[in-house]
């Protein structure tokens, strides 16, 4: 019988669930809506029916260990969400405590989304047998998580690591915090897509983007059109990576990492990403720290980073 641990991935609209080997293999994989539930209670138990469901599939072949949860605003120390602004539940919900009813034998354990990445960036991505490193995932908002000495750095309160909402520009863009001049406002995919419309106003030059809605504009749209030469698409990233670039510079000089690792939307351009923001850092670093800080894309599957995060939060935890 092989052991496996239960991974969750809660997603404002899905939530990705599967039974993960110790070598990051789903073995078993779904998912259920997360928005259609008002109540977390009744999620909840949708949740767990589906898990056993799955379980099943495996006829008996695994023996579960135990359970990662990563979710939006997921605090470690607390094992709740706090607050989390896209999600249908308010306030501060006990999701370890709640979890324990259906499986009280076994450790569970949550944190926030990409915290979870960077676990499974640690346990079967790119940064196996790295002890310092970072995890930016550029997606629709821009999260982070820093691993230092082979720890995860949660700060006192469980919600340390929020690169996206440091101040890049004074009184810059309105960002979703409520904040001005955010990270998140300029290189999230949002971020990309609020610099394109911006260049699009500026400059009277040809774009194959001019005539796109914003809300029908992707950062696969927009890496696709550099790839084509779009001038536009190339100057959007081009100050995407400075903006990025040097925050990065920033960071650090805070944990000297031996790695930053991009994933989400906007990573899927690659060199369109990369090489601006390795620029950029490089041009604002200490010259201590310089030629020596890798910009890596994420080797976890981008289709289920999450998953395999949370589930690699659950291996990670049992080693303890």
């Amino acid at each position: 019988m092989k052991d496996a641990v239960i991974g969750i991935d809660i997603g404002g609209t899905f939530t990705k669930y599967g039974i993960v080997d110790g070598e990051g293999k789903c073995l078993v994989e779904n998912f259920i809506k997360t928005d259609t539930h008002q109540e977390f209670d009744l999620y909840l138990k949708e949740l767990v029916d589906a898990v056993e469901e799955a379980k099943k599939s495996l006829k008996g072949e695994v023996a579960i260990k135990g359970v990662g949860i990563g979710a939006p605003n997921g605090n470690y120390y607390a094992g709740t969400i706090e607050n989390a602004v896209n999600l249908n539940w308010k306030g501060v919900v006990p999701v370890v405590d709640k979890m324990k009813k259906y499986f009280p034998d076994i450790p569970i354990v949550l944190t926030n989304d990409v915290n979870a990445a960077a676990i499974g960036e640690m346990e079967f991505g790119g940064a196996k047998g790295m002890r310092d490193f970072i995890v930016i995932a550029l997606g629709t908002g821009l999260g982070s998580g820093i691993v230092v000495n082979g720890q995860l750095v949660y700060g006192h309160d469980g919600f340390a690591g929020e690169l996206g909402h440091t101040k890049v520009v004074h009184n810059g863009r309105d960002c979703g915090c409520g904040g001005k001049g955010c990270l998140e406002a300029y290189a999230s995919a949002t971020g990309l897509k609020r610099t394109v419309y911006e260049l699009l106003a500026d400059r009277m030059i040809d774009s194959e983007l001019r005539d796109v809605k914003f809300n029908d504009l992707t950062a696969k749209m927009i890496s696709e059109a550099a790839q084509r030469g779009d001038a536009i698409a190339l100057e959007a990233f081009e100050r995407t990576g400075k903006t990025l670039g040097r925050a990065l510079a920033d960071t650090v000089a805070h944990t000297s990492p031996e790695a930053i690792f991009l994933s989400g939307g906007v990573a899927n351009s690659r060199e369109l990403i990369t090489v601006p923001t390795k620029k950029y850092m490089e041009e604002n670093l200490l010259p201590i720290f310089r030629n020596k800080v890798k910009i890596l894309i994420s080797q976890l599957p981008d289709m289920n980073v999450g998953l395999v995060g949370a589930a690699a939060l659950a291996w990670n935890e049992l080693k303890k």
